[in-house]
């Protein structure tokens, strides 16, 4: 869930949300406070062996990201040539301000992942890297691991390498304002530029390119509402809201997917283990095929993601007011994805259902992903002619590490997320509301309102309700302090 903020003086609605984030985080395991470099003679900026590293500040880096946030991952760059694209994607080198086995990279390595809660973030490293040394913003000169991929029309990825880099993002973008002018609008004051005009409209025709090759190879393809909160100017939650993935959105998710994956073939060539991001086939196949006779459409007997993402395409086309319901009915019967270990030279761990690939490795976000610090360490290896710094033991314990705590930080999210929604509900108690069934367990039966975007459970048995199965429902109870909503069937 994200956050969107209104300037004010009143009483944020966070400080109570963030106090049942932190329970809920210790309760899983967390470290609330990560160690600071200066608590452990750790220098924000230490001395860097630079030998080797290329200095790229010159060319026009740009970053498109969420306007609040500041641990910045990645930036971007491309160049047309002569029948194909050069589009350089630079990635935050953190792996000297968190050496391995020191106090910082200890806690990194136990939480795995930063916490983005509607009570605010706990981040993975601490703010003085994540927000600061390490991270990619506007105007500083920082160190990155850059990789080029040389893309054709058709969206073959011709060639691909990594270097160590130093890097100057030129302007920190936004995702609205970039969609929006990608969507026919005026350009925004922060594209007054006519050459980071030009690169933004460079870098989403390859990202069209590679987007259109992934789809042909068998990738679904498919965007999923995210969860937002809109707040007063006083900081109180006055609407909870789901926001489709924007076309910004998609020049970012596709050359991060290209990236992973150029990343882990590079590793696999050159005899590395590796952590791979593992998505299985929906377990649940034959409820996805019932859910799309429901909405006039028909599925392959087997799974398949080509056929998948083509279903979920027309029925948003043709039914736009359900796009909602359509989307969280295949997201709640998709399969769970892991981290797990690729030993050098065996066979497949299992592929990216989603993505159509057999090799794909988280590698784009370091500064908030423990198993993207992990890869860049191999690439660091492999750009000096080392030996791979990590042994296929503590790869794997690092994916088992980081399955399980990514897990946790999504339970904790959604709890507090509930406790938003329950702040924001708790005078609607006796309100009707159409709903969609999300989840059926031993434990009982979870349904997702159509508006607002939240979800709760049904208070009594509902033999023969499924996922994806519609409903209307009334809302009896919202218990903030326990993120708990419950509802009663209507009809």
């Amino acid at each position: 869930m994200t956050l969107i903020d209104r300037d004010g003086n009143g009483r944020d609605d966070r400080e109570d949300l963030y106090e049942l984030a932190a329970i809920a985080l210790r309760d899983r395991g967390f470290l609330l406070h990560p160690p600071q470099p200066s608590e452990h003679g750790e220098s924000p900026s230490p001395t860097f062996d630079d030998a080797g590293r290329l200095d790229l500040t010159h060319l026009p880096w740009t970053s498109i990201d969420n306007a609040t946030s500041r641990d910045l991952d990645q930036v971007e760059y491309a160049e047309a040539h002569d029948g194909f694209v050069r589009v350089m994607v630079g990635i935050a080198d953190v792996t000297d301000h968190a050496p391995a086995g020191g106090s910082i990279d200890r806690a990194a390595q136990h939480n795995t992942t930063t916490v983005y809660t509607a009570g605010g973030v706990f981040p993975m490293l601490p703010r003085v890297l994540s927000e600061d040394a390490t991270s990619l913003l506007d105007g500083a000169v920082r160190r990155a691991v850059v990789t080029s991929l040389d893309v054709a029309p058709d969206g073959t990825v011709l060639r691909a390498s990594h270097a160590p880099a130093f890097v100057r993002n030129v302007r920190k973008l936004t995702y609205p304002d970039v969609s929006a002018w990608l969507d026919g609008g005026p350009a925004p004051a922060s594209l007054d530029d006519e050459t980071l005009r030009a690169q933004v409209a460079l870098q989403a025709r390859v990202a069209a390119w590679l987007r259109a090759q992934r789809k042909a190879r068998g990738g679904a393809g498919f965007d999923l509402p995210e969860t937002e909160l809109v707040r007063d100017d006083e900081g109180h939650v006055i609407d909870i809201v789901a926001r489709a993935q924007g076309s910004a959105e998609r020049i970012v998710e596709d050359l991060m997917i290209a990236v992973n994956e150029a990343v882990a073939r590079t590793l696999e060539g050159a005899g590395y283990s590796s952590i791979r991001r593992v998505v299985p086939p929906p377990p649940r196949w034959d409820r996805m095929r019932e859910v799309a006779v429901r909405w006039g459409d028909a599925l392959p007997e087997a799974p398949d993601a080509r056929a998948l993402g083509a279903f979920l395409a027309r029925a948003t086309r043709e039914h736009p007011d359900d796009a909602e319901e359509i989307a969280v009915s295949v997201m709640k019967l998709s399969g769970r994805a892991a981290y797990v270990l690729r030993v050098a030279g065996s066979e497949e761990p299992g592929g990216h259902f989603n993505l159509a690939t057999n090799a794909y490795a988280h590698s784009t976000a370091p500064n908030r992903r423990y198993a993207d610090v992990a890869i860049q360490r191999l690439l660091h290896a492999l750009h000096r002619g080392h030996r791979a710094p990590l042994t296929d033991e503590a790869l794997d314990e690092i994916a088992q590490r980081c399955t399980a705590m990514a897990a946790n930080a999504a339970r904790v999210e959604r709890q507090v997320a509930k406790s938003a929604a329950a702040l924001f509900l708790s005078d609607r108690v006796g309100t009707r509301f159409e709903a969609v069934v999300s989840g059926v367990t031993a434990r009982g039966t979870w349904v997702r309102l159509l508006g607002p975007a939240v979800e709760g459970k049904l208070m009594a048995r509902a033999d023969g309700l499924d996922v994806g199965e519609h409903l209307t429902v009334r809302l009896e109870t919202a218990d903030v302090k326990r993120g708990y909503l419950d509802f009663s069937r209507v009809t």
